[in-house]
């Protein structure tokens, strides 16, 4: 049935903008084929300055700086009135009012979190050891077990329990085992910053280095057992679905039951996403001694509760950060209350937002796009060469049955158990933080509810849930460059409708073709079809390994492959979506601009990012995506009619003889 009325509906939009966006920057001494990313942004790129409180500037990510500016403006109002208590208004502005009071929270220094570290120095045994662990898991303090509840992998409709690989504080496992100057630079302000936090709470410079050694120690023979970033991309390896009964056999060190009991899960089996770090934790609990783990305790509980106390412990934490990503000073105290308040109550804070910044009309605008996307999608698959038809009729059951989510929630999460108040920063985190716990608790063995939302409203993201094949397009990002419902539908389908394209592709990029029309790891392929989807994942693999950022470091083209395959599908449905538009059909200029030129210059724009170098070494080792200019570059390479608007010929910088070009959906 929904296949059927999707075709009814038409793919061609008629409208063609209230406005004239007019297009400016461009570099026209540039050819566009030697780099696009520049031809477009560099007089941009080389002008603007990034603010002094942030890692970088421009689109994507970093537009959620000015997204923080105006959920600091709902926050600053809504503190300063008398809100009822127990209700949104009165959560959200009494948190936002107890983490602006500094006055309050200087005073308290570390008094917050002494109870804390005073049963860590009660610890005496490895049973008293893991009870600690077990009950600082219901405040979401993960130290050496990271407990969550996750739909199943092979029975998607329904929740279970799952514990993954935790209890190193660098970024990724990576970082213990390099030794370039960078990498090495990290390692000693992490130490510096472990040791700081030790002396803030008692100890002498010669004890807290020593402690921070330790810790640094215990981590690093953690690491040891942790899966890499390629690894971790096979969603096989990483369902393991293990009875009870058999985890309790193979970890008695652990204590499994115990653990569960304490944590309040019921459940017969767990899905133990990396088993290799409890088999290797289960023999650090013996080998390493039980005062060493109290020393690491206290590491991990100071660390995680550190932007929540005294200014010392914040100006520690952010020592460390200006090391990571090259910020140079720390963000204005409420730019930081506006990113507490929505990791906190970001639903909450969600729901005043839309009633304030989103339009309805944007909602059925961006509707519309979607549905054209995916038709065009449809026309892709049915034209594939290499794909048989049986295949071809399975992708497509999968493609109308994806979930479509925009703007926010049909309905808006209850906070009724969170307790707030203005004179308790510190406890109002640990309310939240337990509540949530507890919020992810409750659907341990029940179905899953297909409603709720993985990211908040205001956030400049979207996103792919391969489990509920669905795709979500909080209202955060539809706003400009993404997304302006009086924009020609070049700009538009250049912009979100790559974004759109993007995340259709997650559904069968490597990870997410491995999952059924019901969000099941099932296979779905014929043989013959997936060894030549998978001959050209590699050719996206070896193609963006070929890049370099920063003139010695190349992408990561296995860790980037999902990414870099919704990039280039991406860009080209999206583009066969805008022909069917009455602009895209003609070829009238705006600003002395073919709709196609405008529909690439778009794409450029949507990743107008400019970051610090350090910032851009940390994305390249842990960020899943390219960064921004490979964004543009490196799908544009791969789309011959990019070649055609723009005259790009052999000899230009971004020249691939056809046959090179990639094509995958």
């Amino acid at each position: 049935m929904l296949f059927i009325a999707f075709l009814a509906l038409t793919a061609c939009s008629k409208h063609q903008g209230k406005k004239n966006v007019a297009i400016t920057g461009i570099d026209s001494t540039l050819r566009p084929g030697d780099d696009f990313f520049r031809y477009v942004n560099g007089k941009w790129y080389d002008s603007v300055s990034i603010p002094a409180s942030q890692a970088g500037v421009g689109a994507y990510m970093f537009m959620n700086f000015p997204q923080r500016m105006k959920l600091q403006g709902i926050l600053d109002s809504i503190s300063k009135s008398n809100n009822p208590k127990g209700s949104i208004a009165q959560k959200v502005g009494d948190f936002y009012a107890s983490g602006m009071d500094t006055v309050t929270i200087n005073k308290r220094g570390y008094e917050p979190i002494k109870p804390l570290l005073a049963k860590i120095e009660a610890i005496n045994d490895l049973p008293s050891l893991m009870d600690f662990v077990s009950n600082e898991v219901k405040a979401e303090n993960y130290s050496i077990i990271a407990f969550g509840v996750s739909p199943d992998q092979k029975n998607s409709s329904m929740n279970i329990a799952e514990i993954y690989q935790t209890g190193v504080g660098l970024p990724d496992r990576d970082y213990y085992f390099k030794s370039d100057s960078s990498t090495v630079a990290i390692q000693k302000a992490y130490k510096k910053y472990l040791a700081s936090l030790f002396q803030l709470t008692g100890s002498n410079a010669d004890e807290a280095k020593k402690n921070a050694d330790l810790v640094y120690s215990i981590d690093k023979q953690i690491a040891v057992s942790h899966k890499t970033k390629v690894e971790l991309r096979d969603v096989q390896a990483n369902y393991n679905k293990i009875a009870v009964t058999n985890l309790v056999k193979r970890h008695p060190n652990i204590d499994w039951t115990t653990f569960l009991k304490n944590v309040g899960a019921k459940t017969d089996s767990i899905n133990v996403c990396q088993p290799a770090y409890y088999d290797a934790l289960n023999k650090l609990l013996k080998t390493i001694p039980i005062n060493n783990w109290k020393i690491y305790l206290k590491a991990n509980s100071i660390e995680r509760y550190a932007e929540y106390l005294s200014k010392p412990f914040a100006d520690a934490s952010f020592e460390y950060t200006k090391v990571l990503s090259g910020q140079a000073v720390q963000k204005s105290r409420g730019e930081k209350m506006a990113n507490v308040i929505d990791n906190y109550l970001g639903e909450a804070l969600g729901e005043l937002y839309v009633k304030k910044y989103f339009s309805e009309d944007a909602k059925k605008r961006m509707l519309t796009l979607v549905n054209n996307l995916q038709k065009a999608y449809a026309n892709r698959i049915d034209k594939l060469e290499w794909m048989s038809p049986v295949t071809k009729q399975k992708a497509k059951e999968k493609l109308f049955a994806i979930t479509k989510k925009i703007g926010y929630p049909d309905k808006w999460r209850d906070y009724s158990k969170v307790q707030i108040a203005r004179n308790t920063y510190f406890e109002n985190v640990v309310s939240a933080s337990k509540a949530a716990y507890q919020f992810q608790l409750a659907k341990v063995g029940k179905a899953v509810d297909r409603s709720e939302w993985y990211t908040t409203v205001p956030t400049v993201t979207a996103y792919n849930n391969p489990t509920a094949n669905e795709i979500v397009f909080p209202a955060g990002i539809l706003q400009p460059p993404y997304f302006d419902n009086n924009a020609d539908d070049a700009l538009n389908y250049g912009g979100i409708g790559m974004v759109i394209g993007h995340e259709i592709t997650h559904t069968f990029d490597d990870q997410g073709a491995q999952y059924d029309k019901d969000g099941n790891l099932k296979d779905w392929w014929t043989k013959e079809d997936y060894a030549q989807f998978k001959s050209r994942i590699q050719q996206v693999i070896d193609l963006y390994s070929t890049y370099t950022v920063l003139n010695d470091l190349h992408i990561n083209g296995a860790m980037t492959v999902g990414e870099n395959t919704a990039d280039i599908a991406g860009i080209a449905v999206a583009y066969d979506a805008f022909k069917m538009t009455q602009q895209g059909k003609g070829n009238e200029k705006i600003d002395g601009f073919t709709p196609d030129q405008r529909f690439f210059i778009s794409i450029a724009k949507i990743w107008r990012v400019k970051m610090k170098d350090e910032f851009l070494r940390l994305w390249i080792n842990n960020n899943p995506h390219s960064p921004p200019n490979w964004r543009v570059n490196g799908p544009l390479m791969n789309t011959t009619p990019f070649y055609d608007a723009f005259n790009v010929k052999p000899g230009d910088k971004m020249f691939l003889p056809k046959k090179d070009r990639i094509t995958i959906w």
